[in-house]
């Protein structure tokens, strides 16, 4: 896993400096008329995360603040964007804090399974909404069929995904493989409880009114994060419509998620942005602006949450060595 990620890396990388080094300087000017402004992108990005910790809330059904389990969000997400993790260690470290907070480590862990899998249906959705979007704004409304034929295939893979969590004790046969792969000590949280793990996802499963809610939140926030680049591409001088920047944010997850392999999504945004924006009319240099301008909230965004995670763990830690009586 960590070759693959590792030549992922390196791969996402090179595209990235191709597309910067074809478009050149022209990329910062749209960022430097802005100026400032952009940075409002900051704490906008507070509301699509909050939304979607509601649904995670509703799915949990647990006696956690959602002040914390919003925290927790942040740090989730903020460990699968600027860590090299492949978009998994972000949801360990979730189960982790959840336990860490008094929810059982079982049911933590069932929380996130069954949360993901409601993540998969919402963003088969979303980019349903957005390729629909994309069809009408460029004039091709009567060859959508064939599109959404297309897109109509892939859903039994995620019914079929839902079927064996469902039906089948799929944790418990894949734990040799998953405590190889990841490790004794991240996985200390089940001790070894793979089929009650089972047993917590699948009555999560079977409760559809849990998971009409998570998926409602979720998709609210999905879209409450199309604010992020509808006011990010009129800041830079290139106003469209709420439409257009439902279509650039929708794709743009979808491949990310895609190809998921790749840390923090490196060449793999900005090759979608250019190649969705030139659809919708705009410029090459315009759609890398907006991938630096996205990248910039996301660090800003997500490092203070990282250095909140790493403080937390290091005075965890410190409680843990000095009760030992090793100080």
């Amino acid at each position: 896993m960590r070759l693959t990620v590792r030549i992922a890396l390196l791969a996402g990388l090179t595209l990235l400096v191709v597309l910067l080094a074809r478009e050149g300087t022209a990329i910062l000017t749209p960022i430097a008329r802005a100026g400032w402004v952009l940075l409002w992108l900051v704490p906008l990005h507070a509301l699509p995360i909050l939304l979607d910790s509601r649904g995670w809330q509703a799915l949990l059904n647990r006696r956690v603040s959602a002040v914390r389990l919003f925290w927790i969000a942040t740090v989730r997400e903020a460990v699968n964007r600027l860590l090299p993790v492949a978009n998994i260690g972000g949801d360990l470290v979730g189960i982790r804090l959840l336990a860490a907070g008094g929810v059982d480590g079982v049911w933590a862990a069932a929380s996130v399974t069954a949360e993901l899998l409601v993540t998969l249906f919402s963003q088969y959705l979303f980019v349903l909404l957005g390729v629909t979007c994309l069809l009408s704004l460029i004039g091709m409304v009567h060859d959508a069929s064939d599109v959404l034929i297309g897109l109509a295939a892939s859903l039994p893979v995620f019914l079929l995904a839902a079927a064996l969590l469902h039906y089948g004790s799929v944790f418990e046969r894949l734990e040799k493989i998953a405590v190889k792969m990841l490790g004794p000590e991240t996985l200390r949280f089940l001790n070894g409880k793979w089929s009650a793990l089972d047993a917590a996802v699948r009555s999560l499963i079977a409760d559809w009114t849990r998971w009409a809610r998570t998926m409602l939140w979720q998709l609210a926030g999905l879209i409450a994060g199309t604010l992020e680049t509808w006011l990010a591409l009129r800041w830079l001088g290139h106003a469209v419509s709420f439409e257009a920047a439902l279509v650039l944010e929708s794709l743009t997850q979808a491949a990310r998620n895609f190809i998921f392999v790749v840390p923090a999504g490196l060449g793999v945004q900005e090759a979608t942005l250019v190649g969705v924006g030139r659809l919708l009319g705009i410029d090459a240099d315009l759609a890398l602006a907006l991938s630096l301008t996205k990248r910039m909230r996301e660090i800003l965004f997500s490092a203070p949450a990282l250095l909140s995670w790493y403080w937390t763990e290091g005075k965890r830690e410190f409680h843990h060595v000095r009760g030992s009586g090793r100080l």
